[in-house]
């Protein structure tokens, strides 16, 4: 080969060297900035006022029996991988309230607690406090109802000293500050008063917690609202 060839090929190896070199180190630039792109925000991600109207919306349709949410199915997939729940409901343990189908939310939608007479204890807290903290749950719904059976006994312990049996005087307890904040006003129709006192009674010890949720509402990024589902009409009705 002569000594020109020689040459213009050396000068080509390095070339073709150094524009892989800076290929490479182009890429190494770019592949950080490319990781650190911003995700979408979840589909929860939105303020406590949204979640409550289109809860308050869906109820509004399950009132009028004109519901959206009929094929189950939908997402399935999707749901396997992870959930986005809008809302927390804190209800009654009652087989006529149904959460999803008196607000109109297929599954995934809602973060549901029920026990007898709707009450916080240290097991509902602490299921409430992980989703707003690692769900994103960004609304909490303390959701009482017409004719509560566990309201209804706990009024009968405390005017007739009735004892129950079993772990119902743990229940009776707890939904005796209630009774006793409905009974101060004298009201016409005590079980509904002492309803609507209970729920109110646990939107406050939710929102004055201090471990979680109560530092959250503070902030605005987390709302607790009371309710009463009436079993005849359907209806939710805001406190």
């Amino acid at each position: 080969m002569c000594v020109q060839c020689q040459a213009s090929s050396r000068f080509s190896r390095r070339r073709f060297i150094a524009l892989g070199a800076s290929a490479i180190a182009a890429c190494q630039v770019a592949a950080p900035a490319f990781a650190q792109a911003p995700a979408a925000p979840p589909p929860n991600a939105i303020p406590p006022e949204e979640a409550l109207k289109r809860i308050m919306d869906g109820n509004g349709r399950y009132v009028a029996n004109t519901t959206m949410i009929k094929d189950f199915s939908v997402g399935r997939t999707a749901r396997a991988a992870a959930q986005y729940p809008i809302a927390a409901i804190l209800s009654c343990a009652d087989s006529r309230l149904a959460p999803e189908l008196t607000f109109d939310q297929g599954p995934g939608e809602l973060f549901v607690v029920r026990l007898a007479g709707n009450f916080v204890n240290d097991d509902g807290l602490a299921s409430l406090e992980y989703g707003v903290k690692f769900l994103g749950v960004p609304l909490v719904m303390v959701l009482g109802h017409s004719g509560c059976g566990a309201v209804a006994a706990t009024i009968k312990v405390v005017e007739e000293n009735v004892t129950l049996p079993g772990s119902l005087p743990d229940l009776v307890n707890s939904i005796k500050p209630a009774i006793l904040a409905a009974q101060a006003k004298k009201p016409a129709n005590l079980l509904a008063e002492a309803t609507a006192e209970n729920v109110r009674y646990n939107v406050n010890k939710l929102t004055s917690s201090n471990a979680i949720l109560g530092p959250l509402v503070k902030e605005g990024r987390v709302k607790v609202v009371g309710g009463i589902y009436d079993i005849a009409t359907g209806s939710v009705s805001l406190l």
